[in-house]
Order: C-alpha cells, then structure tokens, then sequence
C-alpha cells in the first residue's frame, strides 16, 4: 500500500526500530526491494535520488515503483532522496511519490531554510511528507565525513525544524555517502543532544558501509530512518559477476535473489520485521 513517511516513522521512533529507504534506478533493484518487505512484512521507503536520475530516468522508473507501491501488501513510501532543484522536486510530486526530501544543506543555510519552508508548504497541501537536512553528510570518496564543524548541532535542529514544519530531519553526525575508505566514526553523543531536544523522526544518510554496532546504537539513540543503496549495488555486481551461467535471464534471477537479501539482512538489523 502507498503511503508517506509520518504512516511509518513516528511508530518507529516510539519504539526504536528504523525503516530503510532503499535507493533503486531500475525494476530489478525494485523487484528485489519490495520481495523483501512483504517476506519480512517490513515496511519500506523505496526511492530514486535526483543524482541517480542519470543512471534511471524519472518518468520511467516512477510509475513502477508507485505501481508496485500500491500493489505491494505492506506499508511502501515512494520517496524522492536528494531533491536539488525544485523543478525536479516539483516533477516528483507531479509523478505522484509520497514524500520528498530537499536538500539545500550544501548552500547558503537561509536559502535552504525558506525553500525548505517553500517546499513543506507545497507538499503537504498534497498529503506529500517531506525530509529537511541541515549540516554536511559527507562524501565517502573524498573523505570529508569527520568535518566536525559542520555537523548538525541540537540548536540547528529546533531552529530549522520550527522554522520549516518538516515531517522527519537528516542530521550529519558523521556518515558518508558512498562506501568508506576507513572506519567512520560517529558522534553519538551528539545524536543523544539532538533527540533529547527535538521529538521527530531522524534520518541517517550514508548507511551503507556502517557496522551492524553502529547501526544498532544510531538507532537505540533516536534514528528512525536509514538510507541505503551503495550496498545494493554490491550484492547486484557480485550476483552478476560470480554467476555461473552465461544466460542474461538466469544471472538476471540471481542479481534479483542477491539484491533482495541484502535489503532483508539490512531489515532485520534495524528491526522493521514484523513491523507492517
């Protein structure tokens, strides 16, 4: 069933288990995704990003995933992850995804505010949730993640969160996107201040490439959203790479089975099994 982040979040911050959105560019990933959530009967955010959008065109991965959304017998929120640009924000909506993130944390923090504001005004006359993000999630690859002062801060958090009426809030504690070169080291201690001060779902981008101990005090200690999608790419890529069959189809099938079980591992660590 098609719903959007507040049908599954505030259950989950109240009891501390964490719903993952599971980035996907094509049907196979989709496929795979979905299979998951209803084995499991775990609710699931299933999106595409707007710096994916080169790799799975918009308008054609869309109506898939909302069809297999609303076909699906567990909770699915069709989330648009990273939205840069309020045309394709707005494009998104258009579409019919759920919920939105906009992320204007790389930019001047008063810009991102009032399109924040802009954005949550828009959306939620549609029945749309959005996702706000303040401080600066890193970048794997270039190993900016530990900046520390450039991590969101309790104070940031009310502020913009008051200022914005957003439904759930990315926070930078020291994640990056894409896989890790070392060891991340997050700031949970800061994730405590931050929860203690604001009662709203939190997110964490950069989830793949954690440790299951990570994963498991991020989420004791308030986040009730984690992005994945690196490590679905792995699971295909291996899939495809090690299969033994020189049959499109059959190595297909198999890429599908290794994407669906790295979804399902990443569900019962954040425990949203039994959830729907």
């Amino acid at each position: 069933m098609l719903v959007n982040l507040n049908d599954v979040l505030q259950d989950a911050k109240n009891k501390k288990y964490a719903v993952g959105l599971f980035n996907t560019t094509d049907t196979d990933m989709l496929e795979g995704a979905i299979a998951a959530a209803e084995e499991l009967r775990s609710p699931i955010i299933i999106g595409t990003a707007e710096v994916l959008l080169p790799f799975g065109d918009l308008k054609l991965i869309a109506p898939s995933i909302i069809a297999a959304a609303k076909r699906a017998t567990v909770p699915v929120v069709v989330h648009y992850d990273h939205g840069l640009t309020f045309d394709r924000c707005m494009e998104a909506l258009s579409l019919g995804f759920s919920s939105i993130m906009f992320d204007g944390s790389a930019g001047n923090p008063d810009e991102n505010l009032r399109a924040t504001r802009e954005m949550v005004k828009i959306a939620h006359s549609l029945g749309v949730t959005v996702e706000g993000e303040i401080g600066h999630v890193g970048q794997a690859d270039v190993g900016d993640n530990d900046v520390q002062d450039m991590y969101t801060t309790p104070e940031e958090a009310v502020a913009f969160v008051e200022a914005t009426g957003v439904d759930a809030l990315a926070i930078a504690i020291g994640t990056a996107h894409g896989a890790y070169k070392s060891k991340p080291k997050l700031d949970i201690e800061r994730l405590k201040a931050i929860r203690a001060t604001l009662d709203l779902p939190l997110v964490l981008h950069g989830g793949s490439g954690l440790s299951d101990e990570d994963f498991r005090n991020t989420i004791q200690n308030g986040i009730a959203k984690v992005n994945i999608f690196t490590d679905l790419c792995v699971a295909g890529l291996n899939a495809v790479r090690t299969a033994p069959t020189d049959n499109y189809l059959e190595a297909r099938n198999m890429k599908v089975e290794a994407i669906k079980q790295a979804v399902m591992k990443k569900m019962l660590l954040f425990g949203s099994n039994n959830r729907a």
